[in-house]
């Protein structure tokens, strides 16, 4: 598929595997059933996108390739939120009222999805599974339980920040940070990691995203003479701050977040400037099923999966789609209710693909419970809707973006109880 193709088409309609539905369900309803999706396919974020949306739609494909929801096949609308607030609003406006979809993944950007959820996801009781916005503030209750996300929030990936850098010595630090709700919910845990493990913060600068330049914030972070860089942003606007910080004398010893776990990050500053800068992001835990959805985003797209969000996109679609059938009907209270059932304690295990899809319908069906292990691993949902996982460490050598190491689930617990108590 060519992306810019599907940029400008922003609804997608993908009917596969129609001759494998079954034919009645207890309560059908209307067919095609629609889901949307919300995504960054523009702006600062979009060097990251098409992964991401291709991930969806596979995670679309596989559902019809097994059943699809209630014997209906899935229909996809994807809209664009150019990582701007009032458009996102606008897309989820869209979804929800004129094309009347039965829930949503989206979006990236905790900027866009903290609006989305004050004003179209609570009140208007409509389910919102995201792949990648990870500000804690959205576990406080204002969604009403409407929202979830399939990857840690930013608290796992600032506190393995924070254990990394105090690993690697690096001292005498600055930080600038995407003055959003993610930027500012990765600055507090991290200070709050860092009051326990040790590096001096010598500055803190935020910035606004989308700018043409930023030499006064990359100014403002040298005057306290740092030693080292932690930059917590997106990856448009990275590429244009590392340029300065380094056009200014700044030091090679940088940190980086999940979103600029990109080779358009890489180009962009150039290969050879960016040797040995390292990040954090969300790891997938080992086992077949994750292997599993590997090779089926290798065997449709030609590309290899890694890449932030690719996999908990998967899984968010998937999530989506099982717990659609497991509800009664297909409104917003029944499909939330739903969702916890999808990785119920002792139920049967089910993975990735169409096939697993299908043994899922058939279980659910019979009324046997089911627990999910995804693109990600196992996926379980705590009170708030927010998961549990390991960390990934990359760093950038020979102008590749290779994993450095992987911290499991039980040391990064070992880590928020040391940070913690």
């Amino acid at each position: 598929m060519n992306f810019s193709h599907a940029i400008r088409h922003v609804s997608a309609v993908l009917l596969l595997g129609l001759a494998s539905l079954p034919h009645a369900y207890a309560q059908a309803p209307a067919c095609p059933v629609k889901v949307g999706g919300i995504l960054p396919l523009t702006g600062s974020m979009a060097p990251i996108t098409k992964k991401i949306s291709q991930a969806a739609e596979l995670g679309v494909e596989h559902i019809n390739q097994g059943g699809g929801v209630k014997g209906c096949p899935v229909q996809f609308i994807l809209r664009d939120d150019q990582g701007q607030p009032t458009v996102g609003v606008d897309a989820a406006k869209y979804l929800v009222e004129v094309e009347r979809v039965a829930a949503f993944t989206g979006s990236i950007s905790s900027g866009v999805t903290g609006p989305i959820i004050a004003a179209v996801t609570a009140p208007s009781k409509v389910v919102q599974i995201s792949c990648c916005s990870s500000a804690s503030t959205f576990t406080d209750g204002r969604s009403g339980g409407y929202f979830f996300r399939t990857l840690p929030t930013s608290k796992a990936q600032a506190y393995a920040t924070a254990s990394e850098i105090n690993r690697r010595s690096m001292k005498k630090l600055a930080i600038i940070y995407v003055n959003n709700d993610f930027g500012t919910d990765m600055l507090k845990f991290f200070r709050q990691a860092n009051s326990k493990l040790g590096s001096d913060i010598v500055t803190e600068v935020a910035y606004n995203d989308n700018q043409p330049n930023y030499r006064a914030e990359v100014t403002k972070a040298l005057a306290g003479k740092p030693e080292s860089l932690l930059l917590i942003g997106f990856p448009k606007d990275a590429v244009t701050i590392v340029r300065e910080w380094l056009s200014q004398g700044g030091p090679k010893k940088v940190a980086l977040n999940n979103s600029m776990r990109t080779m358009d990050f890489v180009t962009g500053v150039g290969a050879q400037f960016v040797e040995d800068f390292f990040g954090m992001d969300n790891a997938q835990e080992p086992g077949p099923f994750v292997d599993a959805f590997n090779d089926a985003f290798m065997k449709k797209w030609n590309a290899d999966s890694k890449g932030p969000g690719v996999h908990t996109q998967y899984d968010a679609m998937i999530v989506m789609g099982l717990a659609m059938n497991i509800a009664k009907d297909l409104t917003g209270p029944s499909i939330r209710e739903a969702i916890r059932k999808v990785h119920t304690p002792g139920g049967t295990l089910i993975g990735t693909g169409p096939a697993e899809f299908k043994k899922a319908l058939e279980l659910i069906k019979a009324g046997t419970p089911i627990k999910y292990s995804g693109a990600t691993g196992p996926i379980e949902f705590d009170a708030n809707g927010d998961v549990s996982g390991p960390t990934l460490v990359w760093k950038i050598t020979g102008g590749q973006i290779v994993t450095d190491r992987v911290i499991n689930l039980t040391d990064m617990q070992t880590l928020t109880r040391r940070i913690e108590n």
